[in-house]
């Protein structure tokens, strides 16, 4: 689609350095704001750009263009235009921008979050408007004042003169500073001179999260508004062969049922009413070629595609040659399964379809994508298409979804019954609905040389395609490689001269979809448990090896310095707990993570304590970071422990949190976390927290056991396998 730019995951998820001066995007008024900064020369705010409005009574208002997800952006991007603009942190307001391109990603070309690019995408966007509102208002003061503008300097939110004796707030000088042209060039500043930026702010959302005005979609209700719920294949790819509804319709409350591309919707005025009418449909379904799916089978399939070559994803040297020279040859194999988002606020959203307007509230990740297919199903132009975003119950990647499949449904039903429609998925709909993280197989052969390092490596990657059949196909998917399939592999920073990593796209077919950490989720478990296996066959200390074979890799040295320093590595703090340690990078922040972790008699795992270290580049908010580490590691030992999504007869097994658990409470370690100070470019904190997490824990419970557990979850079954291995 035109609306994508055509570059690849990598390159707008790895480097924060590419955010340049000419990737950012000019600062031009929507429409409205353009209206209404032609009023505030009279009566009106000051609005010196799409992203800042500063009102007569002093209060700045700042839009924000990233979906707020529990993440922090809401705090964290106000405080890079705060730090430029030298505002008045007291008197900011947050506000959630509409859909038009001047709140696009600067890089990906549409509105949109994910990919822990919210900071890097924006650190000169936001900062330049800062800059700007900063500068006309400084001349704004001049112009009063009848002085010099370079006697004028912003202040904590005020204009001040050089003498001292004269200042003017922001809201004073509004309406003059409305008539100033905006300036081409602004001076950004350095960063020994911030003030705001690397120091601990409070989240600006929590007081409306903890009195309960936050509005979530799921929380919006709107006069006439009906509910639905829909029936769904229970197989992936199913379609609706006939159904009955005569017994649905009986239900109180009941008002239609609609079918719509999906399935069948039951439409009703409370959800209640909506979920006894779906109970209560008789659907025959053609379940399709994915009837017979099996877990077991599709795994066996994936060994069976690992034991030959595939699409080279990386290359360095001559392999096979070096492996044949090696003294000692290591082989291991480690399976992962798909893996649910399970956000807190399952999956939903309200569409109010009229002949000339159409109007949707949702709590989404992809706005140009949901709000350009409202348009296509109503047939109205986008500008008659308003979204509003509102806060989302989690995401991990669950809303970013190309195929608008769950504002689709809102609009279709809506539509069809010309009335305000909130579609809800229960819980279960949810675990059911698919758009999991890929199953995946990763192979691995090294040879080490006399020395016990690793003089040869190569892996092999089987995974489903999260690119392919979506508008980031062209960037994201070429010569047969998924980048988001290799990442982490492809691109490990270990010093080993002959590399090789190739990959094998299994076949399509259950729904997938980027989740936290993405591919780095299976890479990274994969990469850093071989290398410790390689440890142990040389007989060195992990964290040893690893130092030595990072040598040429500064930033991830040092986290992993960090980390051992601060767990105390090789004395553990807890009694009877043994240590592991992982490190990785991700979303161009380099993070660590030493793991306590015991055993009991039963072979049960607790995790004791994690010690992280973190660098993500040039700190914005050091509180967002921590809270971010410790949330990620949560997130990543829920799955590394639990998690698992698996098929019988084309049915997906778990449909809760009874049977797709995550971590409970009294499961939770005490979490450490250090952050590095660094003057690199700013990484992601959303995401790459979660990949060290599992290895970390995985290479403890081999230093407390002997056994290597290479299935995840690490659960009973896995480690009654590893015995069997034995």
């Amino acid at each position: 689609m035109s609306w994508i730019i055509n570059c690849s995951r990598r390159e707008f998820c790895k480097n924060g350095a590419l955010l340049g001066s000419g990737l950012v995007l000019g600062f031009y008024l929507p429409d409205s704001q353009a209206a209404a900064q032609q009023a505030a020369e009279k009566d009106g705010p000051f609005i010196p750009n799409a992203f800042i409005r500063i009102g007569r009574d002093d209060t700045l208002t700042i839009i924000i263009n990233k979906s707020e997800m529990g993440q922090g952006v809401y705090t964290s991007l106000p405080m890079l235009v705060a730090e430029e603009l030298e505002a008045d942190w007291r008197k900011i307001r947050i506000e959630p921008a509409p859909v038009d391109p001047a709140y696009n990603h600067t890089q990906w070309g549409i509105q949109g979050t994910g990919g822990s690019t919210s900071v890097r995408s924006s650190w000169e966007q936001l900062r330049r408007a800062g800059a700007v509102a900063r500068t006309m208002l400084e001349k704004a003061a001049a112009a009063v004042w009848k002085e010099d503008v370079q006697n004028c300097r912003a202040e904590n939110g005020f204009v001040v003169h050089r003498d001292g004796k004269r200042r003017l707030s922001f809201g004073d000088l509004a309406e003059q500073a409305a008539q100033m042209e905006a300036p081409q060039d602004v001076a950004l500043k350095q960063p020994k001179d911030f003030k705001v930026l690397g120091t601990p702010k409070k989240r600006l959302d929590t007081p409306d999260k903890t009195s309960g005005k936050a509005m979530y979609s799921i929380d919006i209700t709107v006069p006439g508004m009906l509910t639905a719920v829909v029936a769904r294949s229970p197989v992936f790819g199913g379609t609706v062969r006939s159904f009955d509804d005569t017994a649905a319709r009986k239900i109180a409350g009941v008002k239609a049922v609609v079918q719509i591309d999906r399935g069948v919707a039951v439409v009703a005025d409370h959800f209640p009413a909506a979920e006894r009418g779906r109970q209560a449909l008789q659907i025959n379904w053609d379940e399709g070629a994915l009837a017979g799916l099996d877990s077991g089978a599709q795994l066996e399939q994936y060994r069976q595609m690992a034991e030959k070559p595939g699409a080279v994803a990386a290359q360095r040297g001559d392999f096979a040659a070096a492996l044949g020279r090696a003294a000692q040859k290591i082989e291991a194999a480690y399976h992962f399964p798909y893996l649910a988002h399970a956000p807190m606020e399952p999956l939903n959203c309200l569409a109010d379809v009229r002949p000339d307007r159409c109007e949707i509230w949702v709590g989404t990740q992809m706005q140009t994508i949901d709000r350009n297919k409202a348009a296509a199903i109503t047939g109205l132009p986008p500008e008659k298409v308003t979204l509003h975003t509102t806060y989302l119950g989690c995401g991990f990647g669950r809303r970013a979804v190309t195929d608008s499949h769950f504002v689709s449904e809102a609009v279709q039903i809506s539509k069809a019954m010309q009335a305000p429609v909130k579609v809800i998925w229960t819980r279960e709909d949810d675990i059911h609905g698919g758009y999991y993280r890929p199953s995946a197989c990763s192979t691995l052969v090294a040879g080490l040389g006399a020395d016990g390092m690793p003089v040869a490596l190569r892996q092999r990657i089987v995974c489903q395609s999260i690119a392919k059949g979506t508008p980031f196909e062209g960037g994201m998917l070429k010569n047969g490689i998924d980048d988001t399939a290799v990442e982490g592999a492809a691109d490990s920073p270990y010093d080993i001269a002959d590399f090789l990593v190739e990959y094998h796209m299994a076949p399509a077919g259950v729904p997938v979809l980027w989740w936290r950490s993405v591919g780095h989720s299976h890479t990274a478990f994969a990469k850093e448990c071989f290398i410790d296996e390689l440890a142990h066959a040389a007989k060195q200390d992990p964290y040893a090896y690893r130092r030595k074979l990072l040598a040429s890799h500064p930033r991830q040295l040092a986290v992993l310095e960090l980390a051992a320093q601060k767990a105390g590595w090789g004395k553990p703090a807890v009694p009877g707990a043994f240590q592991g340690i992982a490190v990785h990078e991700s979303f161009g922040s380099h993070v660590a993570q030493v793991a306590e972790v015991s055993v009991d008699k039963k072979g049960g795992i607790r995790v004791h304590r994690v010690v992280c270290a973190v660098d993500c580049g040039q700190l914005v908010n050091p509180d967002t970071i921590e809270a971010q580490m410790e949330s990620a590691i949560v997130f990543g030992l829920s799955a590394a422990l639990h998690g698992k999504i698996t098929f019988k007869n084309g049915r997906v097994e778990q449909s809760n949190f009874d049977n797709y658990e995550i971590l409970r409470l009294e499961e939770m370690p005490r979490v450490e976390v250090f952050i590095m100070k660094s003057d690199e470019a700013p990484g992601g904190v959303g995401e790459p927290g979660v990949p060290p997490i599992a290895p970390a824990v995985a290479n403890a419970f081999f230093a407390a056991s002997g056994l290597r557990l290479r299935t995840l979850p690490m659960t009973a079954a896995a480690i009654r396998e590893a015995v069997r291995m034995i």
